[in-house]
C-alpha cells in the first residue's frame, strides 16, 4: 500500500509529468485503426505499446473497463494484466467503471477495483451517484482507508447528460452543485486529518462546461477532465474554467485524439508530449 493519500500522490505526478490522462479505449474502431483485430489479445498489444510509448512522458492512464468487459473473463485478464503492468512503472491507474448502486453493491464494487489484494486494484475508481452520495459511505470509507480516489461524475462533457445534472434540489441548488459541494465537504475533513493540500475525493467536470456553472475551487480535490480533442474543447478552455484550483489537482483526459496517432510509439509519445505541454501551459 502506497503510503500517501492519493490527491498527494496525483500532485507529484502531475508535477514530474504533466496533467494529461491517456485513455485506453480500444474501440473497434482504433483496433482497426491500428492493424489489428478486434480481439483480447490485440487489446493486450495496444496495452503495452502504449506503456513504452508514454513512460515518463504521462504519468496518468485510464483504462476505459467496457472496452474490456466486451470480450468476458478473457478480455477482464487483460485489463487485469494492463493494471498490473502499468502500476509497477509508476503510472497512477483510474479505472475508468463508472460504478453506482446501493451501499452493500458499492462496498463490492470497492472490493474489487481499491482493495489491494484484488487482481483489479487501480489507483482510483469512477463511481456515479444516481442512487444517492449516501449510498457511497462505504465506497468512501473503503478509497481513504486503502489511500485509493473517486472521481465521481458531477458534471459530464456530453450535452445530453445537462438535463440531469443541471435539475435543481428542492433547495433550488442544482444536482450536480450539491454533489460538488457533498465532495467538498469530505475533502476538507480528510485534508484537516491528514494535514494535506488536497483530498481523495475528485469530480469529473467536462472542458466543455461553463466557467459560471460551478464553483469548482471549492472541491480541493482532484479533477478529471473529459472534453478536450474529438468534443472539441481545447488547453486554454481548461485553463480558464480550472482557474484558481490547486497546482496539480486537474488532470485531462484525452483517449482518441492520443490513439489516433499509433500503433507507433514515437507518435504516440509525441502526441502526448504535446498535448501535455499545452495543458500545462494552460494551466500555469
Amino acid at each position: 500500500m502506497s503510503s500517501q493519500a492519493f490527491g498527494e500522490r496525483l500532485r507529484q505526478t502531475v508535477a514530474s509529468t504533466s496533467p494529461l490522462c491517456v485513455g485506453l479505449d480500444p474501440s473497434p474502431a482504433l483496433l482497426s485503426q491500428w492493424g489489428l483485430e478486434d480481439t483480447p489479445g490485440a487489446i493486450a498489444r495496444m496495452g503495452a505499446i502504449l506503456l513504452d510509448a508514454l513512460d515518463g512522458v504521462v504519468g496518468v492512464l485510464k483504462p476505459q473497463v467496457a472496452f474490456f468487459e466486451r470480450h468476458g473473463s478473457t478480455g477482464i485478464a487483460v485489463l487485469e494484466e494492463f493494471i498490473g503492468n502499468a502500476r509497477s512503472r509508476g503510472f497512477l491507474v483510474i479505472a475508468d467503471a463508472k460504478r453506482g448502486d446501493i451501499d452493500s453493491t458499492m462496498a463490492a464494487y470497492g472490493d474489487a477495483w481499491l482493495r489491494p489484494e484484488s487482481p483489479l486494484c487501480a489507483d482510483a475508481l469512477t463511481v456515479t451517484a444516481y442512487l444517492g452520495f449516501g449510498a457511497m459511505e462505504q465506497v468512501v470509507a473503503q478509497a481513504l482507508e486503502n489511500e485509493k480516489g473517486l472521481f465521481l461524475v458531477v458534471a459530464s462533457s456530453n450535452p445530453e447528460g445537462r438535463t440531469l445534472q443541471q435539475a435543481t434540489t428542492d433547495t433550488g441548488e442544482s444536482l450536480e452543485a450539491m454533489l460538488l459541494r457533498d465532495l467538498a465537504k469530505r475533502n476538507a475533513r480528510e485534508r484537516q486529518e491528514r494535514g494535506i493540500a488536497v483530498g481523495s475525493l475528485g469530480a469529473v467536470v467536462g472542458a466543455t462546461r461553463s466557467v459560471k456553472e460551478l464553483a469548482l475551487t471549492t472541491l480541493q480535490g482532484p479533477y478529471l477532465v473529459p472534453g478536450v480533442g474529438a468534443q472539441g474543447a481545447t488547453p486554454s478552455d481548461v485553463g480558464k474554467l480550472f482557474q484558481g484550483c490547486y497546482p496539480g489537482s486537474v488532470v485531462v483526459n484525452a483517449s482518441r485524439s492520443i490513439l489516433a496517432a499509433g500503433p507507433k510509439g514515437s507518435a504516440l509519445r509525441k502526441a502526448a508530449g504535446e498535448l501535455g505541454d499545452e495543458l500545462r501551459s494552460a494551466l500555469g
